[in-house]
């Protein structure tokens, strides 16, 4: 179990329920004798807060858990930055879904306080590594917890493209894209585009193709260690762009590949002990609605 005693507080930023959630968290904690390390973002948000300011990179570096109050776009913006500090991360729900940041906020300090009590458990979510080449020049290279995608960016126009996996080729299309989904990014955009819902603990990618061509192009599953390459046409008359996460872009030209492979780092997630991964898709997707009334 680890000892929690220096925790870091992340927070989305433009929202008052954030603001409001993060100080009775700030509170708690100190309340309960623990360290508060406030990210500078964070710290503009709460003027008089007396406590350590940091870097998003230092507090993965000086805190022994981080707790990120938001959305799941604020824990996967935080899990990027996180992951290769191996320092575990623990989500307060003040977004929508929910399906990485698990705790509600009016049951904030019970909960919290069962996790700082060593009552969670750990999961580890791999993360993917994408670069965009230019023949044997590297253009740029971005990490992702859901999702890389490939999309044509402001155009309306369909994208040429190769598909290799492991250096055995796969197919040629024609499509708005592709979507290469982790398990946990599975439940976003992924799903969103027809592909499967994937248990976290699965060692898996998922390729989804973006309203294709061919419409027998249907989603593929492969190992997750396996090294994915799209390579655009040189005919190609766009200029797509590749998202990590939605959140961070890398513009690409005919004829650029773009390589894909698992990254080394994990994320360490926590969750409260009777956390269910089914329990949240049935809360989330509706999957407990009845068809019709009785």
């Amino acid at each position: 179990m680890d000892q929690f005693r220096n925790i870091g507080l992340i927070g989305r930023l433009g929202s008052g329920r954030v603001v409001d959630t993060l100080k009775r968290l700030k509170r708690f904690l100190l309340d309960t004798g623990h360290t508060v390390i406030l990210e500078d973002a964070v710290a503009e948000l709460l003027p008089g807060h007396q406590q350590q300011v940091c870097s998003r990179k230092m507090m993965g570096e000086i805190c022994d858990l981080v707790i990120v109050v938001g959305g799941d776009g604020s824990l996967l913006g935080a899990a990027r930055a996180l992951c290769r500090y191996n320092i575990p991360v623990l989500g307060v729900n003040r977004g929508g879904l929910g399906f990485l940041t698990d705790i509600p906020p009016d049951e904030l300090e019970a909960r919290v306080g069962e996790v700082l009590a060593g009552k969670y458990m750990v999961e580890t979510r791999f993360l993917l590594d994408a670069f965009v080449r230019r023949g044997e020049e590297q253009l740029g290279t971005s990490e992702a917890l859901n999702d890389v995608l490939l999309h044509p960016g402001k155009s309306a126009r369909m994208i040429e493209f190769e598909l290799y996996v492991d250096g055995q080729f796969v197919y040629s299309q024609k499509s708005d894209g592709l979507i290469v989904a982790t398990p946990t990014g599975s439940t976003a955009y992924s799903l969103s585009a027809g592909g499967p819902i994937m248990h976290p603990k699965l060692d898996a990618v998922v390729l989804v193709p973006m309203f294709p061509h061919t419409l027998s192009s249907r989603p593929i599953v492969v190992d997750g260690n396996s090294e994915l390459k799209i390579i655009i046409s040189k005919q190609s008359g766009i200029y797509p762009q590749v998202s990590c996460d939605g959140q961070v872009h890398m513009s690409c030209a005919p004829g650029d590949s773009i390589t894909i492979r698992k990254k080394p780092q994990k994320l360490r997630l926590l969750h409260p002990l009777d956390h269910n991964f089914y329990a949240i898709c049935r809360s989330k997707l509706g999957w407990s609605s009845r068809l019709t009334e009785q």
